[in-house]
């Protein structure tokens, strides 16, 4: 199956049948700001017809009570169901007429139904109507007719997928349908006629991908905290089941449920194995059954009891559903189960599939257009076993949940009138306790829980008139509201009975995501699953069936594992898992990354203590296929009962852990008794509390500032000191922001250990000094003892800590309370002195790692230039060997530590037959020297020291905010030379030669033009060669400018090769060093190169800008002037080639000076506002005041 080509289709298919039906809108005068006068007899100069009129009324009242753009969407896959589902029937011959509608015989798009238009037996064609489109040539209006007259005759075999075409789909069917890229004429083209032979597949996939650009604007909506819809619930939850997934949860619920009652059926249907234990694959065969695990005899005495219940079913009497049905997928696998099961008890498959419709078989769904697919599917599925199932008028037992809140209550007085008076005053209150459980109905969905009603008196009811009240029927529109009530009592009644298999993938969505009604609900019915909805449905399936029912989901495996989980687990340890396949991340080939880990697996709704249920474990394969493999070759099975989880704290799922990793959690202390562990505040709006420390002023870091625990990247021992929150006055402002949650104050400003809440592989514990206010994403540990301290740092960073928390909680979410149940050999790791020196090394190592690199806040000096001035090395080729040389033997140190470390632990937690010390090089969290990355991180260096942040005649942070004065520089180079000054008329007179080509001191103004060519006295590649000649000295400049450009690759001279880096690359790396938020800004005149210059942040003044326009730009546009005259005068006197270079030359220059006369006016309206800027407001506030002139930061 060609999924590409059915995603492409999809997605392009719903924007051009919106736009198509937009367009049929405005036709008929209704369109988003105007829907027009709904009595009109006329729109546009046409005049309506009797049926147009009743379809733009319905129109228009429908767009008032849902919306515009919803009315548009819902049109809109209508149709593009319809298309799907009338192509499906042409290609499968399931068409009662066996004409063709959008091709020929040969699977061309040349509609059959056209060429056979005079000759076609369907009901309510008109023959003259017929004549008179084809006499008239009106071919496109032509096969419109035909289509909706096929839609209309289909609606009595599929009502549920072609309601009667009277209404406003009709009046807003897509007009040029025949021509070439149409939407049917691209659904023939693109999507393979094979394709339309798998009907789950197909169905599944057009489904997902329609739903595609939905699905992305409701999670970007999620980003800015805008909550989903429950118009928007389909959208933002739907996913296509994996096939073998699907067949996997049927046949161990269903299919088992059938096996056990009926051991002969057995060699029917299970496939055999190879001799290493894999499964024989066979067609029609239950591939993806598991083998029950051996039991005690007294489970199986309790089992027999059990079976002896399902030996009694026949096949009539079985109840399956699916609740969140999605497009039919999983019924249509319980369809094929369900005749396997009949063909067994002596049916044949034409026999079951009418029987299965009626009697076994129920879907729900929150959405309509999904609702309308599975119906679809079902058909279609009992059409494949029966040709004549359509004669049959049976309809499948598959609804969309509908709410109650436009049902006219007051029609209720005309119904039920043959009944008693007691009788009828019954129904009536029951009908008004159901209509009232189903008010906002499509907010939840399948988690509603009808209570009890007696079915059969409302079904009386509802279909119970008099005579002479039908005769009104049309004016009341009391039929209409017994259709709605119809189908409230099916809804009720299918949420309501008990099933012996319920098998679904319900959505998932978190309590943040819902809206505050749904989560209300979800709070009040389903405590104990509140956390997400797919919690909730494991509950609400569980209510649903039978004692001794099947129960079989596929969901998020969170609830294996997390604290919030816990009183879920305690309910599902009372029942007995049957099997489970733990899926983890990549079992949805359409989900990449770690987020989404899933877990299949079946419940039985039964309680036998011992009871060992199956365990698959498939995370190693990356793959959706890789995991169906791994499945298949039997391999990396676990036995287990309840009753194990439950010694360990929380009850996790911990299914593949020996006996011995079990008995550490009962006998040894837990971390949480040992410490204290807490979770800090949540600011509520980073944007507005948060920066990243390089953009305040340094001076305020420590006063207003204060460093601020976020997490942070796979780091250990040591670092991710990235941002600060403002904490003036106590932290006056975040505390009484409505928006912040403030946790635990007296712990801020603590020394602690402390690590991600989110992480996406191994978690990573760092130590954190005493100067942090804790945010909610860093909890952290509190440890009294100096000892423990530096041992519980070393433990938490083990391989033994990695192993442990995986079983506690092997999701990516570590908060305190997965700690706190962490199991620590207290004693035998006090015993062990070493433990603690080697954490401080480690320590020790990591910090002078973070400090060698210039975001850290305590950077010295970079360690390419450290060399240059402390050993008076002048090749820059010997310093950068000297730091290769000390990143390895930091890097081999620490990893050799932390190898001893894990040895240590290992041996202490007796952990030799699951663990082994080694440390992978990944793992080891401080950094190789890297040529590249060095050298660019030289040049940062060199720029800092250009404009004044760093200085290298002095370590550390030069100027970083406040009043800007060249004294501190000067005082810098003195001391360092070691030199006098005097005092002259208030001056400080150096004796010494302030040559700029003999000392590095910061630019003039902090304005460093970045051109094609050295225009300016400071042009930052003249600085920058420069900086090198007296950093390493005259008589190496060549040969280190060369080193340099060999670090950066290109092409050129090495003063080329940095210059082209300066100008194309230099802006990409600062922003990738800084997160997007650069503190040198780039004024940039566009994509010709015109003008381009730095500007360091912290030195920006009111008139900064003026400055640029007038020194830089206005300097510029005259070089251009000149340089543009010159090469004028040149092509007179030139030769043929070079006028081809010259010519080449001149445009441009023109070009370039085009671009930056627009961008001096651009330049021109700022500088005359003298903008000042507040270093507190942080980049992202700052730099958009000037954004139509600076870089654009991607």
């Amino acid at each position: 199956m060609d999924k590409n080509a059915i995603k492409k289709y999809a997605i392009w298919a719903r924007r051009e049948l919106i736009d198509r039906v937009t367009k049929r809108a405005a036709v008929f005068g209704v369109s988003k700001d105007d829907l027009g006068d709904p009595n009109a007899d006329s729109v546009n100069g046409h005049l309506l017809s009797d049926a147009e009129k009743r379809q733009r009324q319905a129109l228009i009242r429908r767009i008032e009570e849902k919306g515009y753009e919803q009315v548009m969407e819902e049109v809109a896959y209508t149709w593009f169901n319809r298309f799907a589902a009338l192509r499906f029937m042409e290609v499968n011959g399931y068409l009662p007429t066996h004409i063709r509608v959008f091709t020929d015989d040969e699977g061309r798009f040349r509609p059959q139904i056209l060429s056979e238009a005079i000759h076609l037996d369907l009901d309510g064609l008109k023959k003259p109507k017929v004549y008179q489109l084809k006499d008239s040539n009106q071919e496109e209006e032509l096969f419109k007719y035909l289509l909706i007259v096929q839609c209309n005759a289909l609606n009595g075999i599929l009502p549920g997928m072609f309601q009667k075409i009277e209404d406003y789909t009709e009046l807003l069917l897509p007009d040029y349908l025949l021509r070439e890229g149409s939407v049917i004429e691209q659904m023939v083209t693109l999507i393979p006629e094979d394709d339309w032979k798998d009907q789950v597949q197909i169905i599944g996939w057009l489904y997902q991908y329609y739903n595609t650009e939905p699905k992305d604007k409701v999670f970007a909506d999620l980003k800015k905290n805008i909550k989903i819809s429950k118009e928007n619930i389909p959208a933002a939850t739907q996913l296509f089941t994996p096939d073998w997934i699907v067949h996997y949860m049927v046949e161990n619920s269903l299919g088992r449920l059938w096996l056990e009652g009926h051991p002969s059926a057995c060699d029917k249907y299970l496939p055999d194995h190879n001799a290493d234990g894999s499964v024989c694959v066979e067609e029609g065969k239950w591939n993806y059954y598991l083998e029950e695990a051996e039991q005690e005899p007294a489970v199986q005495a309790q089992l027999a009891e059990i079976r002896k219940q399902y030996a009694a079913l026949k096949p009539d009497e079985i109840l399956t559903i699916d609740p969140c049905a999605g497009s039919g997928h999983i019924l249509c696998v319980l369809f094929d189960v369900l005749v396997q099961i009949y063909e067994d008890y002596g049916y044949t498959a034409r026999e079951a599939a009418a029987s299965i419709v009626q009697n076994n078989l129920w879907g729900l769904d929150i959405d309509d257009r999904a609702a309308q697919l599975a119906y679809f599917a079902v058909m279609m599925k009992a059409r494949q076993y029966d040709r004549r199932f359509f004669t049959r008028e049976v309809q499948p037992h598959v609804y969309a949940i509908q709410e109650s809140n436009g049902i006219h209550r007051d029609h209720l007085h005309y119904l039920g009138h043959g009944m008693s008076d007691i009788e009828r005053n019954n129904a009536v209150n029951q009908m008004n306790a159901l209509l009232d459980e189903f008010i906002d109905a499509k907010e939840y969905g399948s988690i509603l829980q009808p209570g009890a009603y007696d079915w059969a008196l409302l079904s009386r009811f509802v279909a119970d008139t008099t005579p002479e009240q039908q005769v009104t029927f049309d004016e009341s529109g009391v039929e209409a509201t017994q259709a709605q009530l119809r189908l409230m009592i099916a809804q009720g009644q299918a949420l309501a009975q008990k099933y012996h298999a319920v098998v679904t993938n319900p959505p998932y969505m978190g309590q943040s995501g819902m809206s505050t009604r749904l989560n209300d609900y979800v709070k009040c019915n389903y405590p104990n699953g509140k956390m997400d909805l797919f919690s909730c449905f494991i509950e609400s399936c569980g209510h649903m069936l039978i004692t001794n029912g099947y129960q079989s989901m596929i969901t998020m495996h969170s609830w294996m594992f997390l604290t919030t989980f816990e009183d879920l687990r305690n309910i599902l340890l009372l029942r007995d898992i049957s099997s489970l396949l733990h899926l983890g991340a990549h079992a949805f080939e359409e989900i990449g990354g770690e987020v989404v880990q899933t877990v299949a697996f079946v419940i039985r709704n039964s309680s036998i203590d011992a009871y060992i249920a199956h365990y698959r474990r498939l995370l190693t394969p990356s793959s959706q296929i890789g995991k169906e493999e791994m499945f298949l070759t039997g391999n990396n099975s676990f036995f287990t009962t309840n009753r194990r989880f439950k010694k360990i704290p929380g009850h996790p799922f911990a299914y593949w852990i020996p006996d011995l990793t079990v008995s550490l959690f009962e006998k040894m202390p837990k971390l949480g008794e040992l410490c204290i562990s807490k979770t800090g505040m949540t600011t509520g709006d980073n944007n507005r509390f948060l920066r990243l420390w390089q953009e305040v002023s340094s001076l305020q870091i420590g006063n207003k500032w204060f460093f601020y625990n976020k997490g942070g990247g796979y780091r250990k021992w040591y670092g991710s000191l990235d941002y600060v929150i403002i904490w003036e006055n106590d932290g006056e402002m975040v505390k009484n922001a409505k928006c912040s949650t403030i946790r635990n104050p007296n712990f801020y400003f603590r020394r602690c250990i402390s690590w991600n809440l989110i992480t996406t592989d191994k978690i990573s514990v760092r130590a954190l000094a005493p100067i942090f206010v804790m945010g909610d994403a860093g909890p952290a540990c509190y440890i009294e003892s100096e000892d423990d301290y530096w041992s519980f740092l070393a433990l938490l960073n083990s391989v033994v800590s990695d192993y442990l928390l995986k079983i506690i909680n092997p999701t990516i979410n570590y908060s305190c309370g997965v700690m706190e149940v962490f199991p620590v050999c207290l004693d035998q790791i006090r015993a062990r002195i070493n433990i603690a020196l080697l954490a401080k090394q480690n320590v020790t190592i990591s910090n002078a790692d973070w400090d060698a690199f210039e975001t850290s806040l305590d950077f010295q000096r970079h360690p390419l230039v450290t060399p240059a001035i402390d050993q008076h090395y002048m090749l820059l080729s010997d310093c950068w060997r000297d730091w290769e040389r000390a990143c390895a033997d930091r890097f081999a140190q620490l990893k050799a530590n932390e190898e001893e470390l894990n040895r240590i632990f290992i041996d202490i937690y007796g952990l030799q037959d699951e663990l082994t010390p080694a440390v992978d090089d990944k793992d080891v969290t401080v950094r190789k020297a890297d040529l590249s990355r060095d050298i660019r991180s030289l040049i940062s260096y060199a720029v800092g020291c250009m404009v004044g942040r760093y200085s290298i005649y002095k370590k550390g942070l030069m100027f970083a905010g406040g009043d800007w004065s060249e004294e501190p520089f000067l005082q810098a180079l003195w001391d360092d030379a070691g030199m006098q000054y005097v005092q002259a008329e208030g001056n400080m007179i150096p004796m010494m030669d302030l040559n700029p080509q003999k000392v590095v001191m910061p630019d003039e103004d902090g304005i460093l033009p970045i051109t094609d060519d050295e225009y300016f006295y400071d042009d930052i590649v003249t600085l920058f060669v420069n900086w090198v000649r007296i950093v390493y000295g005259e008589a190496t400049l060549e040969e280190n400018l060369k080193f340099i450009s060999d670090a950066l690759g290109g092409k050129g001279s090495p003063r080329e090769v940095i210059r082209n880096y300066f100008i194309n690359d230099f802006y990409k790396d600062h922003l990738k060093v800084y997160q997007k938020r650069p503190i040198y800004w780039l004024f940039d005149s566009g994509k010709k190169n015109g003008f381009k210059a730095l500007v360091y942040m912290h030195r920006y003044q009111p008139d900064t800008i003026a400055r640029v326009r007038t020194d830089y730009v206005h300097e510029m546009q005259s070089r251009y002037r000149t340089a543009i005259a010159d090469v004028e005068q040149r092509l007179n006197d030139a030769s043929t080639s070079e006028r081809v270079k010259l010519t080449k030359r001149l445009n441009a220059l023109q070009a370039q000076a085009d671009e930056l006369r627009q961008y001096e006016e651009k330049i021109h309206h700022l500088a005359d506002q003298m903008i000042a800027i507040d270093l507190d407001d942080g980049v992202k506030v700052n730099y958009a005041k000037f954004a139509d002139v600076l870089a654009t930061i991607k």
